[in-house]
């Protein structure tokens, strides 16, 4: 899976003997099976690359019969931004290093390859072709989220408070060095593009949050573990009732060192259409997240203190939204969802967040 030979950054060139080399190399399949066919289908509503399914057609073996493939964004702008941050790299080093050492269910990686400081990369994944992926607009159930929580826990447990990880360079970085110094003129730019689209809530916690951003960033440097970093639901794949997996996680260009209940609140202020069904759930669904680190054998971390840092990251969707709204191509879904994040994670911060 880390050999850089079979690079390439745009889906025409999966051939059907590019297929063949990689799988070849990965051991998915033997020396004397070929692929002879690849049909590719475009998938997914990322806007920070682009991901396409493949349907393969063997000679002499067999193998998936298909297979799904993420390349860098075909919008030069999103494409541009997502190099400059270092997604695709963190990507690519998530799975080569920090995959192998944690539970979180994530789709089995073929090959995962990248140049560095550009949007060449490609990632070739198993097809969870049976699971559906999350709706960060329509919002989802409490059971999905739960679900998803015990993931969340299976990959900070792991690595919890980990002194290895410290000084990894593509891990070890606070990504919103350069926008901390510039929130006010950020907000003031997402309002000026979506003011009229939001309620007097959002209005209000966004300027907020200009006078506690230093507070909210020092929240990230307690408590290290790798996490997500955009953990909510359009980057979850729920699985159907009755089989062994229940939720799968996506979309690793985020990841980074920090708090890992920085992506519990991410979840679940983003992830509900009702503030009050979000209210009626969230103290059991932290318990829950809580009892799952727990047994994962993340000791001296009381559920008083779990749920206080709760709390305190009740801004994280919001500053996501904003941040990444103005990061990426301008779509009517995006506009939505952007929109959707931060209205609901303004509610929670008017809520719990208290400094």
């Amino acid at each position: 899976m880390n050999d850089d030979r079979y690079l390439i950054a745009r889906s025409e060139d999966a051939t059907p003997e590019w297929f063949t080399a990689v799988l070849r190399a990965a051991g998915t399949i033997d020396a004397a099976t070929s692929v002879v066919a690849a049909d590719g289908m475009p998938v997914g509503t990322g806007q920070a690359g682009t991901t396409v399914r493949f349907a393969l057609t063997y000679a002499d073996g067999t193998g998936p019969a298909s297979l799904i493939t993420k390349f860098g964004s075909i919008d030069p702008g999103s494409a541009s931004v997502s190099a400059a941050s270092g997604a695709y790299e963190t990507e690519v080093a998530f799975y080569r290093e920090i995959a192998p050492t944690v539970t979180v269910d994530r789709p089995q990686c073929h090959y995962a390859a990248v140049e560095p400081g550009t949007a060449n990369t490609v990632l070739v994944f198993e097809d969870l072709a049976s699971a559906h992926q999350g709706d960060q607009i329509a919002g989802a159930s409490v059971e999905a989220v739960e679900a998803a929580l015990v993931q969340a826990a299976r990959l900070h447990g792991p690595r919890w408070g980990d002194p290895r990880l410290v000084g990894v360079g593509w891990l070890d970085r606070d990504v919103w060095t350069s926008v901390w110094p510039y929130w006010e003129s950020v907000w003031q730019h997402f309002t000026k593009r979506y003011g009229e689209a939001f309620d007097d809530v959002t209005r209000t916690q966004g300027a907020r949050l200009v006078g506690e951003i230093e507070h909210h960033r020092s929240l990230r440097a307690r408590n290290i573990t790798p996490v997500h970093g955009d953990f909510r639901l359009d980057n979850l794949l729920f699985h159907p009732p009755g089989q062994q997996r229940t939720v799968s996680v996506v979309d690793w260009q985020t990841a980074r060192l920090g708090h890992g209940v920085e992506d519990v609140a991410y979840l679940v202020g983003t992830s509900f259409a009702s503030a009050d069904e979000r209210r009626a759930a969230e103290r059991s669904l932290v318990e829950r997240y809580h009892a799952e680190l727990c047994a994962r054998g993340v000791a001296d971390y009381p559920f008083d203190e779990c749920w206080q840092d709760y709390c305190g990251f009740a801004f994280s969707g919001l500053v996501m939204a904003v941040v990444a709204s103005l990061a990426v191509v301008r779509t009517e879904r995006g506009d939505a969802m952007f929109l959707a994040m931060a209205s609901r994670s303004a509610q929670m911060a008017a809520d719990l967040y208290v400094p």
